[in-house]
């Protein structure tokens, strides 16, 4: 059996902070939350929430579908300008 979509969108947020070198602490200041609280979301001790899904998506330049659909078809899915290797060119830090 596949994964479920809880863990495949935890892993999805996961591999979309290491492309673009955000950290839980950026994510959290997107959404609203703590450091804490997205650290709880990614070890799976709380659920992300569809609005989660929505404001990640509008952030990293994706549909929430995208999201969904795991992390492989959102990373191909990622614009280049958000990846880490365009933003380290341009010297841009987060």
């Amino acid at each position: 059996m596949g994964l479920g979509l809880e863990e495949s969108l935890r892993l999805t947020v996961a591999a979309l902070m290491q492309a673009t070198g955000d950290s839980q602490r950026a994510i959290a200041s997107v959404l609203g939350l703590t450091q804490t609280q997205v650290s709880r979301r990614q070890s799976g001790a709380t659920s992300w929430s569809l609005r989660d899904v929505d404001v990640l998506a509008e952030y990293y330049g994706v549909a929430g579908l995208d999201l969904l659909a795991g992390p492989t078809r959102a990373c191909e899915a990622l614009p280049s300008a958000r990846r880490r290797s365009a933003n380290a060119e341009k010297g841009v830090a987060r």
